[in-house]
């Protein structure tokens, strides 16, 4: 829903606004966070005008506008939107407005494009700011050389939203292999806060989100504002305020020295910067939760189940021990089969072999044809692992195409993992992976591509120049991908980067899912994961069922907890099922059943973290959109310094009716589960209302360290008032 005036636009939807000036100069928004209702045109104006402030002494004497890409002409001396030049001029361009199209995109988005050129710089800049139906924000821009006959040198991008004074807060995340997205928290103070990300993919570092709060802001109260760069290459994120109080968060791709020149008449197109507004972080991720499932080629919510054989034998892959896992897989109800890495010629470790995307004749003297046969006849899809980014020195293709491999020239880069980056933005190079994955996929029929990316780009340089290549590698990949998909439409694609170094929106524009991590140990899975959903819904986070001991921690832990983690994600097992006893086998077949019976409700409902005094409990469930069933999860992290959990709140639930809360019997297991007390109700369930549930609670089982229990609430009928 838009209104407003000739220059001030107000737009509309999932509950908040965005007001926008757009004359004269670049658009600035005025108004970024709760729906300010439906105003008429002069009140919309009225806003542009109550949100300018006073002159003050000590910056330039007018009022300085913060626009969407930030002009430094203009008076803003914080980071510039836009950096570059020809030869040292046209360093602080000057764009002027000279059109605006406000419109409805078939998705329902609402669309303002905002063309400016600086006729002295000889740049023209298309600006797109778009609010979706969910609420969610996103930010494009277009820039052109109209020089027709000078390059102009471009060094940074970057799109920007404001945040009010009274964000105090900043979140954000780091983490490393195996320990992604773990989340710091500090004062949003003056200054520059930036995350830099130079590893040529997303990074297990990098922020996924940045945020920006009230005090104290959590999961179900504080404003909360939140941007997110799309891009799978190096990208900046900043949160930065001026002395004035002017405070913006930012972000876009960071291009390396000399990474990027616009000849006469080309375009760069920036990553899209998304942004979030929300009363708590669930209410701010439900945007990006409804925006993802939005899209034509969201993932259906019945995800097949699949088993992964990484963690089940390596590069063990005998073909007879590959059948019986493949019998014990379909024995407990997996319905896609996944032959990780180790398939392909020369590839008996890590060491040797990458590149070589032929089947190994030594362990596969009739190809893959036996076993992939086998997986069918079991009624099982088909998946295998690539890595089509990556060459190992010692591989075939390394030894016949040197000069495939990105590196400044000289000297090979650090090797990691006992590889290199093939660079695919070499014709040749790209051919080749594009002709062999093709010619693979098709031979097989392969439904479905674990794509792996185990390593940082090094000193990147490409071509016969050795200039830095990770923007051109980036589209490479995208371009790579989007072929392979157009030509293999049923085809689905995970993105796993050692484990979850590739999680982003640009690369989840063309991929099905991805593995959050390779640490399989639940209790790590329960705040990766935790953190993950903030951006992703949970039918786009891959989550396995490991063996009892987990092999990145060492720890143990029982079925209950290893399998009602993977409950709330993407749900598969990677463990070496042949070895499993009757007993497990039971029990794993049961999980799956019941993850096949709530799928639709896991992968379309209300994802609620909740807050809870006690940090050592974690509680989350899905509520489904018609507030129908819900099902909850309570974890026990660690020793508590209580000797009971305290009410647990159940939110999200319908006001006005009952509902029948039930433990989830796989989950409740008081002997292997919790200790020896559980609250009455515990034995035969009980039936409250929905008010009751979400505002006073229930008591819980008080829980050993590293369990977890669940319970299930199906509404009864509408309560009379």
């Amino acid at each position: 829903m838009t209104a407003g005036t000739d220059d001030v636009v107000h737009l509309r939807a999932g509950g908040v606004s965005l007001v926008v000036e757009a004359g004269g100069g670049l658009p600035r928004v005025v108004h970024w966070g709760a729906d300010l209702g439906d105003l008429d045109p002069v009140s919309v104006r009225g806003v542009a005008t109550a949100s300018v402030p006073p002159v003050v002494s000590g910056p330039v004497d007018q009022v300085v506008p913060l626009a969407v890409l930030p002009e430094a002409h203009r008076g803003w001396l914080g980071t510039p939107g836009l950096s570059g030049h020809r030869d040292g001029r046209a360093f602080a361009p000057a764009f002027v407005t000279n059109g605006v199209d406000l419109d409805t995109a078939s998705d329902g988005a609402q669309r303002l494009v905002v063309r400016a050129r600086d006729d002295e710089a000889a740049l023209s800049l298309t600006l797109t700011i778009a609010l979706a139906p969910s609420g969610l924000v996103s930010l494009d821009a277009a820039l052109t050389n109209e020089d027709a006959a000078e390059a102009y040198r471009l060094e940074e991008l970057l799109l920007a939203l404001p945040v009010p004074t009274q964000a105090t807060e900043i979140l954000d995340f780091t983490g490393r292999h195996l320990r992604e997205r773990a989340p710091q928290r500090h004062r949003f103070t003056q200054g520059t806060h930036l995350r830099e990300n130079r590893r040529g993919r997303t990074g297990a570092d990098a922020t996924m989100l940045l945020l920006a709060g009230t005090p104290g802001f959590s999961f179900e109260s504080g404003e909360v504002w939140g941007v997110h760069v799309a891009w799978s290459g190096n990208h900046r994120t900043l949160a930065e305020r001026s002395a004035e109080g002017q405070g913006i968060l930012a972000g876009g791709e960071l291009l390396l020295p000399g990474e990027l020149g616009l000849g006469p008449g080309e375009t760069y197109r920036s990553p899209t910067v998304h942004g979030a507004w929300g009363t708590g972080l669930n209410a701010l991720s439900w945007r990006f939760h409804d925006f993802l499932r939005a899209r034509p080629g969201h993932p259906s919510a019945e995800r097949p189940v699949l088993l992964n054989t990484w963690e089940a034998v390596y590069f063990d892959q005998d073909a007879d021990t590959l059948r019986e896992l493949v019998d014990a897989a379909a024995d407990v109800g997996i319905e896609r089969f996944v032959l990780d890495d180790g398939w392909f010629r020369g590839r008996r470790d890590d060491t040797a072999g990458l590149g070589d995307w032929y089947v190994d004749e030594g362990v596969w003297p009739d190809g893959l044809h036996p076993l992939v046969e086998h997986v069918r006849e079991r009624e099982m899809q088909f998946g295998l692992w690539f890595e089509p980014e990556m060459v190992n020195p010692d591989s075939d293709l390394a030894r016949a195409h040197p000069g495939w491999i990105l590196g400044p020239g000289g000297a090979l880069p650090p090797e990691a993992r006992h590889q290199q980056v093939l660079d695919l933005t070499d014709p040749e190079a790209y051919a080749f992976v594009l002709g062999r994955m093709d010619a693979i996929i098709t031979e097989y029929g392969i439904d479905f591509v674990k794509w792996d990316h185990n390593r940082d780009l090094v000193s990147p340089g490409h071509g016969t120049l050795r200039t830095a290549g990770v923007h051109e590698q980036t589209l490479a990949v995208y371009r790579l991908i989007d072929t392979l998909r157009a030509r293999h439409p049923r085809l689905e694609i995970e993105s796993c980067a050692s484990g979850g170094a590739r999680v982003d929106l640009g690369i989840l524009q063309r991929t099905d899912r991805v593995w959050a991590s390779d640490a399989i140990d639940a209790l790590e899975r329960q705040q990766i994961e935790r953190w993950t959903r903030l951006l992703l819904p949970p039918e786009l986070i891959g989550s396995h069922v490991g063996a009892a001991w987990a092999t990145a921690t060492g720890r143990t832990q029982e079925l209950e907890m290893r399998a009602g983690t993977a409950f709330f994600g993407s749900f598969g097992v990677e463990r070496d099922l042949r070895h499993a006893d009757e007993d497990e086998r039971a029990a794993l077949r049961a999980w799956i059943a019941l993850y096949r019976r709530h799928q639709e409700l896991l992968h379309t409902g209300r994802f609620h973290t909740v807050d809870h005094g006690d940090p050592s409990l974690q509680v989350h469930g899905v509520v489904a959109r018609d507030r129908g069933e819900a099902v909850f999860s309570f974890v026990c992290l660690a020793t508590s310094e209580y000797a009971r959990p305290g009410l647990v709140r159940l939110p999200g639930l319908d006001p006005d009716a009952e509902y029948d809360v039930r433990p989830v019997p796989l989950a409740a297991r008081v002997d292997k589960l919790m200790g020896r007390t559980v609250p009455p109700w515990w034995a035969d369930g009980i039936t409250l209302p929905g008010s009751v549930l979400s505002r006073h609670g229930v008591q819980i089982p008080a829980l050993f360290p590293e369990r977890l229990t669940m319970v299930h609430l199906e509404r009864t009928k509408a309560v009379t008032r």
